[in-house]
């Protein structure tokens, strides 16, 4: 068919008829942000904290490019080929009348596992593209100097559109993966965490075909005796990696990285990321100083916190008065709240209790009475006190599995040493749950 045509990122450096802002500095990013989104403020600390529509990635808006007879070969639902490229015809169409596409370039990892990453932000989305720069190490951490004087060649790809609605999709939305072109194409979230998927769920990939094994886990460099050994530390979101990576044990203890790593065939491992994506729900500097002071560092970045009249943030806030949704109204209307309700509430006419269930979950159309759990901050490694030296990573000789298993049938002691790799295997199934901060509705239940 004519139109858009998938390929690899390498081959077209270019694929889209505009002009390109090519890796602008944190400022400018900053500067975009602010004009082009109405949305994002100004904290007291001087930061940036954007209000998102999404406030989690949407899984079941998920798509991986294939044909109908390999669907069985996937854990999400697949798209094919012709009707992916319709779909991504329409987004070319609308990236091109914007007439401007923001480039970010660099790399996840650094050293020879190191992966180049090319990803592109519609100026809707310039948050999200300072975000991401902040995560990737940028080409003069990775590139000799003759290297650098040439064009920058991505094994990976990211396009992303966050004003753009695809009428006939479910939720008006699509995250089009193509695993066979290394390139992942978000329509319609602003959330920033499907940037971040976007390019992890390739780096899994490559591992993978590499014989390597990515964790979700974190990892911590720690001195035991005279020895200098990497710790792992893994587990599903919501439970406490970012928190026992980066919490203090006195100086015997680095930080490395907060949620992935990659296990290499030959006992090795390798890192990912230049910064850390932290949850903020509860966060205060007596419970995690490193991140609390990340967090309000004027170069961080904020996405879903809730901010005071004053500027400042509150990292605790749970239910919202009618004064505060009076406050927030405007901001409500722009991420998808029902206005009618919107009013209903304020008036006084709708009460809490009311749209509410036992676990204080909001019903559909309500969502606004209750700020999310999943407030989240981007922190530069180097806004970090104490982190490991990234060239020099210790060998990997612990793994650590966190469970946040709760309520009358949590099932899982408090602290386990395991014996077998096998018993390890079932704690962390038998720990699993579904009680995290980055569920959305799912927050409350266990299992």
């Amino acid at each position: 068919m004519g139109g858009f045509r998938l390929g690899k990122p390498w081959k077209d450096l270019k694929p889209y008829n505009v002009r390109y802002i090519e890796n602008p500095s944190q400022k400018e990013l900053r500067e975009l942000t602010l004009k082009h989104i109405s949305t994002a403020f100004v904290s007291a600390y001087g930061n940036i904290d954007r209000i998102t529509k999404r406030k989690a990635r949407m899984q079941k808006y998920t798509y991986i490019i294939a044909p109908r007879e390999d669907a069985h070969l996937y854990s999400v639902q697949i798209i094919e080929p012709d009707k992916a490229k319709k779909i991504l015809e329409i987004q070319k169409k609308y990236i091109e009348k914007q007439g401007e596409l923001i480039e970010i370039n660099g790399y996840y990892g650094i050293g020879e596992k190191s992966v180049a990453v090319q990803a592109f932000y519609t100026k809707e989305a310039a948050n999200v593209a300072g975000m991401q720069q902040v995560l990737m190490f940028p080409r003069e951490r990775v590139e000799t100097e003759d290297r650098l004087k040439r064009p920058f060649v991505p094994k990976f790809r990211l396009v992303y559109t966050s004003g753009l609605e695809i009428e006939d999709m479910p939720g008006r939305m699509a995250i089009i993966v193509d695993l066979e072109n290394w390139t992942t194409y978000v329509i319609n979230s602003d959330y920033f965490g499907e940037s971040k998927k976007g390019i992890l769920r390739m780096f899994n990939e490559l591992v993978y075909q590499l014989g390597g094994l990515v964790l979700h886990a974190g990892a911590k460099a720690v001195q035991v005796g005279d020895k200098r050994w990497g710790v792992g530390i893994m587990g599903l979101s919501g439970t406490g990696k970012t928190t026992t990576t980066f919490s203090k044990q006195g100086e015997l203890a680095q930080p490395i990285q907060d949620d992935m790593i990659a296990l290499w065939p030959d006992g090795s491992y390798s890192i990912t990321e230049n910064g850390c994506f932290a949850k903020t729900f509860g966060l205060t500097p007596e419970s995690e100083p490193v991140i609390y002071k990340g967090t309000v560092d004027p170069n961080a970045w904020v996405e879903n916190v809730y901010l005071n009249p004053d500027g400042t943030y509150d990292f605790s806030k749970e239910f919202l008065t009618p004064e505060e949704v009076k406050r927030w109204k405007e901001t409500f209307i722009l991420t998808g709240a029902d206005p009618d309700n919107l009013d209903a509430y304020i008036e006084g006419k709708v009460k809490l209790e009311e749209v509410i269930d036992e676990y204080g979950i909001p019903k559909d159309g309500w969502d606004f009475v209750a700020w999310t759990q999943n407030g989240r901050s981007i922190i530069p490694l180097s806004a970090i006190e104490n982190v490991a030296d990234l060239y020099n990573l210790p060998p990997l000789k612990f793994l650590g599995i966190l469970n946040r298993d709760e309520g009358k049938d949590a099932a899982t002691p408090g602290i386990v040493r395991f014996t077998s790799p096998e018993q390890a295997a079932g704690y962390f199934m038998l720990g699993e749950t579904s009680k995290t901060s980055a569920a959305g509705k799912e927050r409350g239940k266990t299992r």
